[in-house]
């Protein structure tokens, strides 16, 4: 139960990353385009700035879920 609680972990997570790296940095840039942030394209800031701050995010977001289910399954080291 724990490694498949893991994987669906980072199935999601990768998911996650996979729709604001590739979606809406590669083939939705054009649409996103339209939009600005900080003065620059929206499909330009995800495709430079957005999916390295989400990968950021998303390894602190996988740190806490694993340490949530180390504790839920008595595996945790501390």
């Amino acid at each position: 139960m724990y490694w498949k609680t893991n994987l669906k972990y980072l199935a999601i997570l990768l998911l996650i990353w996979f729709v604001v790296s590739f979606l809406f940095g590669i083939l939705l840039a054009e649409t996103l385009n339209q939009f600005h942030l900080g003065g620059f394209p929206l499909g330009f800031w995800f495709a430079h700035q957005g999916s390295i701050y989400m990968f950021v995010i998303l390894i602190f977001v996988y740190v806490y879920l694993m340490n949530r289910l180390d504790k839920k399954f008595n595996v945790d080291e501390i």
